[in-house]
């Protein structure tokens, strides 16, 4: 079967179940609607992302091929048809993920790809999908750039870039009259890292113009050991630590600093930091000021749409779900209603990607975060709802997250046509808070 081509036979039992699900088939069966999805299965970042996003997506797939999701979600599949789905292993880099999709495409003939959490692979990829004129869905990655230094006709990214998560936390920071005279922090040194600490740097800095920047770490992408850093923070003595590290860096990061005291000796904010709470459990510091990329997981809203996720996923995995299979589901969610908006305009018919891009372009849906709305990138990127908060511990020990804030949508990300850095350093104009 050319779906064992595609996807990498992992040993670990977890890594292996994502495999195995009736929406899976043979790359030749084009029945129905075929999406290749794309997203890590081996590797740091698997684990405490990659494969909760696509359990999270398999288990979308199958609740939708059955007519299982609640409204607006309840036609069976896409429109009634039955949605089929190629796993792709996002390891290797992005000149890699181009042949793949590539592969994707022209082999395999899918109707839409979905996938990218690393940012790097998100530059890489759109300007190839517009060559091939391949409709695809960037379900997560950060970098406010995708969309803020070129346009696409074929691409859209279901989820809100990094601004947003940075953006939040400086306003949250300063509302809640926290110590923010030095900061310092320690981000991966691509595109993802670098875009948010600019991002929370220069937002601080606007929001608080005499605080100090003390330190500024760029480690390599997925180095795993960090010793050296934390010392080099500690020496620095900043009031406030911004990190955006995810994946097994995110996880390494915060069991080598745990036992040095750092949590308990400056006040750390981890922009994207919920991702690896059900891996680490009790391991998973006090007092630590985190966002999820939206309003996920602990601090998902109380909605029938994600209350009815929770228990979905949890039912199915025995964990809650974070961030990852939040965005995931986010993307198919999109997909299915710009999907059946153009079969709604054209008579039910299967629609091509010209229709379906053209019923994206500022579409609005609910998902189970909030609404997201297709309003950046003329109609492609979108913006959504944010919330922050902090760990404690509740009465049985257990790691859990309080003093929620929530953010709406246009008060933390920019307008249209407008830079993020740019709105952070003109003081954020027209923002609706």
């Amino acid at each position: 079967m050319k779906f064992f081509r595609h996807c990498l036979i992992l040993a670990s039992s977890i890594l292996v179940s994502t495999m195995s699900f009736v929406g899976v088939t043979n790359a030749d069966d084009h029945k129905g609607f075929k999406i290749g999805v794309v997203t890590f299965l081996s590797g740091p970042a698997a684990e405490p992302f990659g494969v909760p996003a696509w359990n999270g997506g398999k288990l979308l797939i199958k609740l939708l091929n059955e007519g299982k999701v609640p409204a607006p979600y309840n036609k069976k599949g896409f429109g009634g048809m039955e949605i089929t789905a190629i796993p792709i292993d996002e390891s290797g880099g992005a000149t890699k993920q181009v042949q793949e999709f590539r592969n994707l495409v022209q082999r395999d003939k899918v109707d839409a790809v979905l996938g990218y959490v690393s940012s790097g692979d998100c530059m890489a990829i759109p300007a190839v999908a517009d060559e091939l004129q391949a409709l695809t869905v960037l379900y997560d990655c950060g970098t406010p750039r995708v969309f803020e230094d070129a346009s696409y006709k074929y691409v859209f990214r279901t989820a809100a870039h990094a601004a947003m998560d940075n953006i939040a936390i400086a306003k949250y920071l300063i509302e809640k009259g926290h110590d923010i005279s030095s900061i310092a922090g320690i981000n991966q040194n691509y595109a993802w890292g670098k875009d948010s600490w600019k991002d929370f740097s220069v937002s601080i800095k606007k929001l608080s113009p005499n605080s100090e920047i003390k330190n500024e770490l760029f480690p390599k992408i997925f180095s795993g050991q960090y010793g050296t850093e934390i010392s080099a923070l500690l020496n620095s003595k900043a009031k406030v630590v911004h990190s955006s590290l995810w994946g097994g860096d995110l996880q390494s990061f915060i069991l080598q600093a745990k036992p040095r005291g750092f949590f308990k000796r400056t006040q750390v904010v981890f922009s994207a930091g919920d991702q690896v709470m059900p891996g680490l459990g009790n391991k998973y510091p006090e007092g630590v000021i985190l966002g999820a990329r939206g309003q996920y997981g602990m601090m998902a809203p109380d909605t029938p749409l994600n209350n009815w996720f929770y228990k979905a996923y949890m039912d199915e995995y025995g964990v809650f779900p974070a961030q990852p299979p939040y965005r995931m589901v986010q993307g198919l969610m999109g997909l299915k209603m710009a999907i059946e908006k153009a079969m709604d305009k054209n008579g039910g018919k299967k629609p091509n990607k010209d229709e379906i891009a053209e019923a994206f372009t500022g579409l609005e849906f609910e998902a189970p975060g909030g609404l997201v709305q297709m309003k950046l990138g003329n109609g492609h990127q979108a913006i959504q709802p944010h919330a922050i908060g902090k760990t404690a511990k509740d009465k049985d020990g257990n790691i859990i997250v309080t003093d929620i804030v929530r953010y709406k949508a246009s008060c933390v990300n920019p307008p249209n046509g407008i830079k993020a850095v740019d709105w952070i350093n003109a003081g954020f104009p027209g923002a609706d808070c």
